[in-house]
Formats: structure tokens, C-alpha cells, sequence
């Protein structure tokens, strides 16, 4: 099952979404940012894009931002979260892991 992040009435109106998709455990770490067709990949060892195409800069700089530095509680930020969903969907494969 995907593991999705939760984003605010702005963001999902938009269409924005973020996941850890499934059958994805033989790629780099990653999120999935999705608007609409489009999805950029997001890995979670570096913070880099995976891919150019389609432009990162297409990507709203308060999602970026909620992903890369915002709290989701007071004990864990939301890449921590999404760092966690990956290594208990794909345990083989944990972000920690060398490539």
C-alpha cells in the first residue's frame, strides 16, 4: 500500500500530491510528487531530483519546502516520516543503504 503525505486544502486543490509509491523497491529512494500527468522523483539520500524532466522548478517552493524542513510533530520532521515509510516498504532497500 502507498504511503501518502498529508497536504494542506491549498495544495490538494491543486491537485499536488506526494507518495511512496509501491513496487519502486529496486529504484534509488524516493518520493513522488505528483500534479496531475506529471511527477518528479525526489530521493531521499541526497534531496536531489532523480529526474529533469519535468522541470523541478514547476514545483510550488511552499511544497518543497513543507517536504525538505517543515515539522510534522514535535518529535519528527516530514522528511523523517517519509524517510521511515520507505524503509518499512522497502526494508531491502533503506535509505541509509549505500547505492
Amino acid at each position: 500500500m502507498p504511503a501518502e503525505l498529508l497536504l494542506s486544502n491549498k495544495l490538494r486543490k491543486a491537485r499536488w500530491k506526494v507518495k511512496i509509491r509501491e513496487k519502486e523497491r529496486l529504484e534509488p529512494p524516493h518520493v513522488s510528487i505528483i500534479n496531475g500527468t506529471n511527477t518528479w522523483r525526489l530521493c531521499l539520500r541526497s534531496g536531489d531530483f532523480l529526474d529533469e524532466e519535468p522541470d523541478p522548478d514547476e514545483i510550488p517552493e511552499e511544497l518543497l519546502k513543507y517536504i525538505k524542513i517543515e515539522r510534522l510533530n514535535d518529535e519528527q520532521t516530514v522528511w523523517e516520516w517519509l524517510c521511515e515509510r520507505w524503509d518499512e516498504m522497502y526494508p531491502s532497500n533503506k535509505v541509509a543503504s549505500a547505492d
